[in-house]
């Protein structure tokens, strides 16, 4: 016996085969994809008939914060699995996947790093090295907060190849408050409610993210690892079983956190947009508004990947083999990664328009 999943699942004796139904999620996925079009491609399209004009490189500013938005999930999604995958018993905690920290600070810090010089351009997009002030960084607020994030991600590389990976959580945490801050110019009425809203909405959605990216990898690691050894002269098949509930009870164990962190997402969310559009012009500014397209994008996408963690949930609960949850939580993943990547051209639009 080992831990590879059947593929097809007998209701009785003389009853029918049931095979998972994975086409679901694909279709759904598939609708998302259509409905996130638009944004996706760009801000031209989100644009178009708005009215607005978008600052010049905004694409490219938008590709950017989005791998920085990816940079920072990965690793603490990494702290935050191991942290949980320590609180299984009878896990496999010598078999772990390769980490993707270092390759993810990497990112993040060239992602900063051009940022920083979009910046020190007076945030224009630099075609030449005598473009930029880099000394000028220093005398901004942005500016600062630009230097933090590249420098916080050097550092979290550096953690991450150390003897102590775990060290890497101060400077990413360094990351989501220069981002909260970024995000909210002191000129803004508030400024300190939306950066706290922005620093919880971040850290939730980088521990959603990230975590179940590395608990999907460690379960695959935990399953090679099993196969391996019971495929030994002297391996058994409990060792497979053991390998299998450890990995359930770890996908079970994330639903129940990743519960908490949609909630909390969900709030900060619904918060931060209503500050930025009062109620009375939500529905108009939706659809009228570059920023209101791509945030009802987004929207889709978040209901979307609630509907496979609800699945996968489901399966979790009911499903014969508990590890068939699998399938809509490679799905989320996907989706997961298509809301970063709406969330960084979000960052870049326009802000809406503050309609009395």
């Amino acid at each position: 016996m080992t831990l590879i999943r059947p593929t097809a699942e007998t209701a009785g004796a003389s009853g029918p085969v049931r095979r998972p139904a994975a086409g679901r999620a694909v279709a759904l996925l598939v609708l998302v994809a259509v409905a996130a079009l638009i944004p996706l491609l760009g801000p031209r399209p989100a644009l178009d008939g708005t009215g607005e004009a978008a600052a010049p490189g905004v694409g490219g500013i938008a590709l950017l914060r989005a791998a920085l938005f990816a940079a920072l999930c990965v690793p603490v999604g990494e702290l935050f699995a191991a942290r949980l995958a320590r609180r299984v018993p009878g896990a496999p905690l010598e078999h772990v996947p390769r980490s993707w920290a270092p390759s993810a600070a990497a990112v993040g810090f060239l992602a900063a790093l051009g940022l920083a010089s979009v910046v020190a351009t007076g945030n224009l997009l630099p075609h030449h090295l005598s473009d930029m002030d880099v000394g000028g960084l220093y005398q901004s607020r942005d500016g600062k907060l630009a230097l933090l994030e590249v420098n916080a991600f050097l550092a979290a590389g550096l953690c991450a190849l150390s003897r102590r990976p775990a060290a890497q959580v101060w400077p990413l945490a360094a990351v989501a408050l220069a981002e909260a801050l970024r995000a909210h110019p002191a000129p803004e009425h508030g400024p300190l409610v939306g950066s706290g809203l922005t620093l919880v909405h971040v850290t939730c959605a980088a521990l959603w993210t990230g975590g179940l990216l590395h608990v999907l990898r460690m379960l695959r690691t935990w399953r090679t690892a099993s196969e391996a050894e019971a495929a030994e002269p002297t391996g058994t098949a409990e060792t497979a079983v053991s390998a299998g509930a450890a990995g359930a009870a770890l996908l079970s164990l994330y639903a129940r956190v990743a519960a908490v962190l949609f909630a909390a997402l969900t709030a900060t969310g619904v918060w931060s947009a209503l500050r930025r559009m009062p109620p009375g012009t939500v529905l108009d500014q939706l659809t009228a508004t570059s920023y209101g397209r791509t945030l009802l994008a987004k929207l889709v996408l978040v209901a979307a990947v609630a509907v496979l963690a609800l699945l996968a949930r489901l399966r979790l609960r009911r499903a014969a083999d508990r590890l068939s949850a699998c399938v809509p939580a490679r799905a989320e993943v996907v989706a997961l990664g298509l809301v970063v990547a709406v969330s960084g051209l979000l960052t870049a639009l326009p802000l809406p328009i503050r309609w009395s």
